[in-house]
């Protein structure tokens, strides 16, 4: 047995070089002390990610909670096999959650790794030596006299969720359109920087805001629609649960739209005259799919230019058309398709 006189004449503590400094967490719990080589703030090159297998539920995961069975090839945190900058910190000011489950406490963006995002959050701010990208895009050059937020969102919401649009009364020709997570960011930066809308060139950008506040009462676009709109409960953005998203293919625009969610038996004038209706563009090609059922149609419109199908989309897309059996009309929705018309 031991002798208890030499364990009292022993230190209190065993080995004191501990006790200088708090052990900060890593974002893993049982990790050994101090900061993780890339992960948050580490030294590294994935600098404020955390390293591959890391949980992605409660970071963010791009958004939408825990991460499901199958993986979303868009990266927007449905899958598991998804890279480290997918699972990791998102870090933006506010969340879009399609997830189910009970709410969770808003742990200020440190929450455990393993308790889902719920619904849309304000997350606090980084952790120091964090790499931060929120969820807003600056989006410069835009054509005022034939733009609005309705129609922002028309092109935006191809590539994520849409939360909301406000144009800047100090600085003509900008908005800002806040998407549901930054991965979506990411998908309108590559696919839409530099492309040409209505005789104009726009350009897109990180914005330093990590969410867009409210705003009361916006002032009037010269088309007499608000300067600012949310998009929160819209039932057009596409991205809502897993399932809706792993339906859109991303792709950049090209000169063939594809429609769908129209009447049966739509005809070629007729989608002509909703394109009219709305100052677009009639395209030269239209090819119609043969119809699953009776409930709707889908097909293919070519145009003559990439910048002819764009402004057609931005004007068309979610257009209203007339429903003859019944009284709710039909919500027309489209999206870039990949190669022409083959006859």
């Amino acid at each position: 047995e031991k002798d208890p006189a030499n364990q009292r004449n022993g230190p209190l503590l065993a080995d004191p070089r501990y006790t200088n400094a708090p052990i900060p967490y890593d974002g893993r719990s049982g990790a050994p002390p101090g900061p993780t080589p890339g992960y948050g703030g580490g030294p590294g090159p994935n600098q404020g990610y955390p390293p591959a297998g890391a949980p992605s539920g409660g970071y963010g995961g791009g958004g939408y909670g825990p991460s499901y069975g199958s993986g979303y090839e868009g990266g927007d945190g449905y899958g598991s096999p998804m890279s480290p900058r997918q699972q990791g910190y998102s870090n933006r000011g506010d969340r879009f959650s399609g997830n189910q489950g009970p709410p969770v406490q808003d742990r200020g963006g440190y929450g455990h790794p393993n308790m889902p995002a719920q619904g849309y959050q304000e997350q606090g701010p980084p952790p120091p030596g964090a790499m931060f990208q929120g969820s807003v895009i600056m989006v410069y050059g835009l054509n005022l006299d034939k733009i609005s937020c309705d129609k922002l969102f028309n092109l935006f919401c191809l590539y994520g969720n849409v939360v909301r649009v406000k144009f800047l009364k100090s600085k003509e020709g900008s908005a800002m359109v806040q998407m549901g997570d930054a991965m979506a960011v990411d998908r309108c930066m590559q696919n839409l920087n530099y492309m040409t809308l209505f005789d104009n060139k726009i350009t897109l950008g990180h914005s330093k805001q990590a969410f867009l506040q409210d705003v009361p009462n916006p002032y009037e676009l010269p088309d007499g629609t608000p300067s600012f709109k949310d998009y929160m409960g819209s039932r057009n953005n596409r991205y809502a649960n897993p399932e809706a998203a792993s339906k859109n293919h991303i792709l950049p625009p090209s000169k063939v739209l594809h429609f769908f969610n129209t009447p049966p038996n739509i005809s070629e004038e007729q989608l002509g005259e909703v394109l009219e209706n709305v100052g677009a563009a009639k395209p030269f090609k239209v090819k119609l799919f043969a119809s699953k059922s009776d409930r709707s149609s889908s097909g293919l419109m070519q145009f003559e230019s990439k910048s002819e199908a764009l402004e057609a989309l931005v004007l068309a897309n979610h257009a209203s058309i007339p429903n003859p059996a019944g009284k709710s009309p039909y919500v027309m929705k489209l999206c870039f398709s990949g190669g022409p018309i083959k006859e």
